[in-house]
């Protein structure tokens, strides 16, 4: 297929009609595909006076403003750059858009692009699982449709192989069909336990309980210090991984294991306890501010470059990382 190529045609009418969340994947090839796969939906959704955010990469947002001309102006676009650096953002950001624009007989629409090639293999699977718990946090929601860029020419067959799974629907060539492998939203809903790399080696152990959180906290300190991550996220981490520690002293059977080591210019914590994450949601779930607690998992994530989080049958394991350099908030 050759580069520049619209493979994909967006149109809404049958959604219209409909009173469930509509996640559907777009296939195009190169620039030109993207642009004339996308402007026909967005144009629609400002004919029809409907609310639409577009959440791209900065590049694409200029060439969206470009090929839609006046209508740009009508429109909301976010850099996925800003949003969606920790790909567990993502569904909060877009839930405060529905909730502020979303009305009975008015529906909205977005344009989401969180899987680029610059992603690195463990933000990319925290992407793909941000895909899939789309239809889980809209699976309630008044009709909205929310489409999904994917780029045949720069992304590998296996994620565009993916994104039939986490997507009910498919357009290419112009037209809709179901994609015939969408996991289903009570396959995605079940305890997430997809493997994670193993730990190097030599990282760093620390076990810990109640009486060892103040160890801890220090082991997380000094090792950001000694990283390089400065101040500002050197507090921010040793926040993230206390929060994660208090979890596993309350919910994960009152003790667990902190392991701590580099790759690269990355700075990785791991909390491992004996508790059960059951929740597909619990990380991306805005804290009710009139209730304690429930704050560990989303704070990590509002302080962490990306949180990884896992529900083995033998226990939790929460894995965080920060980089060096400016933060991804």
């Amino acid at each position: 297929m050759p580069a520049g190529t619209a493979v994909g045609i967006v149109s809404t009418a049958a959604v219209q009609n409909s009173h469930t969340f509509a996640h559907e994947a777009l296939l195009y090839a190169g620039d030109n595909g993207f642009v004339a796969g996308l402007t026909p939906f967005i144009r629609e959704g400002v004919a029809l006076g409907e609310p639409v955010l577009v959440v791209v990469a900065a590049r694409k947002v200029a060439m969206l403003r470009e090929a839609l001309n006046g209508d740009a102006a009508q429109v909301h676009f976010a850099d996925m750059a800003d949003v969606g650096a920790n790909p567990a953002r993502i569904i909060p950001a877009w839930q405060d858009f529905v909730g502020a624009h979303l009305r009975e007989g008015r529906p909205v629409r977005g344009v989401g692009e969180p899987i680029y090639p610059e992603r690195s293999p463990a933000e990319l699977v925290e992407c793909q699982r941000h895909e899939a718990l789309l239809n889980v946090a809209f699976a309630r929601s008044h009709a909205w449709q929310l489409v999904c860029p994917y780029d045949t020419v720069a992304l590998p067959p296996e994620v565009i192989e993916e994104a039939l799974r986490t997507h009910p629907t498919v357009r290419e060539n112009g037209s809709p069909r179901p994609t015939g492998q969408y996991y289903g939203t009570d396959a995605i809903a079940l305890p997430f336990a997809l493997p994670l790399p193993p730990a190097p080696d030599d990282a760093e152990q620390v076990e810990f309980g109640l009486d060892r959180l103040g160890e801890a906290r220090r082991h997380v300190y000094r090792r950001a210090t000694h990283f390089g991550l400065g101040a500002i996220r050197t507090n921010d981490l040793v926040l993230a991984v206390n929060e994660l520690l208090s979890n596993s002293v309350r919910h994960g059977g009152g003790s667990g294991v902190l392991r701590i080591w580099q790759d690269d210019s990355v700075l990785v914590c791991e909390v491992g306890d004996r508790g059960r994450i059951a929740d597909p949601l619990a990380d991306r779930t805005r804290p009710d501010p009139d209730r304690p607690g429930g704050r560990g998992l989303w704070m990590a994530n509002q302080l962490c470059d990306l949180v990884q989080v896992r529900a083995f049958a033998e226990g939790n394991v929460v894995r965080v990382s920060m980089r060096r350099g400016p933060s991804g908030r």
